[in-house]
């Protein structure tokens, strides 16, 4: 069985903001491995910080100078800054799900098996501004972090697309793709309307 880089969600109403995005990770520095750039097959540069269960499979078996997919989870201010925090590889290759000798088919292709593509997002949160002229939204995403002194246990994502004002404050999940610094909107599906 397949590991999905992006699971199912467990609940009706999980929170969350994860994608999976193919690209070379090039770190500012020798001494700074877990902070960079992820550089994407068409040479687009994104901000990118490696998270610490992340960092430990990037020391002993990632070589920078190859293509890998990110398991990553986008933050952004705006719709031209976005900036990635990798969780971790997606390789079934060479990270075990897949037994070494089995015929190595084209990863886009078990990507596609698994209704995923590369810069897919899947966010699911709180919408809560829309703004019409500029077609753009906000969803704020809950972390589900349990630890007292995580810092923001919210954040919100600026995402480009259009959702009708009157459903403002409900929980939604949007399929998203990422185009070079920003994200944009696939198809949204309304998981629970509030009603103003």
């Amino acid at each position: 069985m397949l590991k999905n880089p992006i699971p199912e969600v467990s609940n009706q109403l999980q929170h969350r903001a994860i994608g999976i995005v193919n690209g070379k990770y090039t770190p500012h520095g020798s001494e700074q491995l877990n902070r960079g750039f992820l550089i994407d097959n068409k040479g687009e540069k994104i901000e990118t910080v490696v998270l610490g269960k992340a960092l430990s499979l990037l020391k002993k078996h990632i070589d920078l100078k190859k293509s890998y997919y990110w398991i990553v989870y986008p933050k952004n201010k705006n719709t031209q800054n976005l900036h990635l925090q990798v969780a971790g590889i997606w390789d079934p290759y060479q990270l075990n799900d897949f037994p070494s000798d089995s015929s190595k088919t084209n990863i886009s292709k078990l990507l596609e098996e698994l209704g995923l593509e590369d810069n897919y997002f899947s966010v699911r949160g709180e919408l809560i501004f829309v703004n019409t002229q500029k077609k753009e939204i906000v969803v704020k995403v809950c972390s589900a972090a349990k630890s007292k002194n995580f810092k923001n246990k919210n954040f919100k994502l600026v995402i480009k697309g259009e959702i009708s004002l009157e459903l403002l404050h409900s929980f939604v999940s949007l399929d998203i793709n990422r185009d070079g610094n920003s994200l944009k909107l696939i198809k949204y599906k309304v998981i629970e309307k509030k009603s103003l």
